[in-house]
C-alpha cells in the first residue's frame, strides 16, 4: 500500500482508497479529465485568494500613506511612525503576493 497525493486537496491518501477521506473526492471513479478539472479549480481558487490578499495589501499601503501625509501628525510621532510602518508593510505584502502569482503562472502546466 503506497501513499499518493489526492488530485483535489493534495493531501496524502492510500492508492487503494476509492474516496479521499479529507475532501471526499471520488478518486476511483474519476477520469483524467475530472482530475485535470479539479486541479484547475484548485489553481483558480489559489490565484483568487492571492489576488484578494494583494487588494488588502494595497489598501493597507494607501491607508498608511494617506495617514502619514494627511493625518495631521508630525514626523517622529508614534502615529507617523505607525503610518510609515503600515505603508511599508502593505507595499512589501503586495510585492510578495505578485511574486507568488508569477510563480503559480510559471509552474502551472
Amino acid at each position: 500500500m503506497a501513499l499518493t497525493d489526492c488530485p483535489s486537496c493534495n493531501k496524502k491518501i492510500s492508492d487503494k482508497s476509492e474516496e479521499c477521506p479529507h475532501c471526499h473526492f471520488r478518486v476511483g471513479d474519476a477520469s483524467a479529465e475530472d482530475v485535470l478539472r479539479k486541479q484547475s479549480l484548485q489553481r483558480y481558487k489559489k490565484k483568487q485568494s492571492i489576488q484578494n490578499q494583494s487588494l488588502l495589501a494595497v489598501l493597507l499601503f494607501v491607508a498608511g500613506f494617506g495617514f502619514m501625509y494627511w493625518g495631521g501628525t508630525k514626523p517622529g510621532d508614534i502615529q507617523h511612525n505607525l503610518a510609515i510602518l503600515a505603508a511599508v508593510a502593505g507595499f512589501m505584502w503586495y510585492v510578495v503576493n505578485r511574486v507568488r502569482l508569477v510563480i503559480i503562472k510559471r509552474f502551472s502546466s
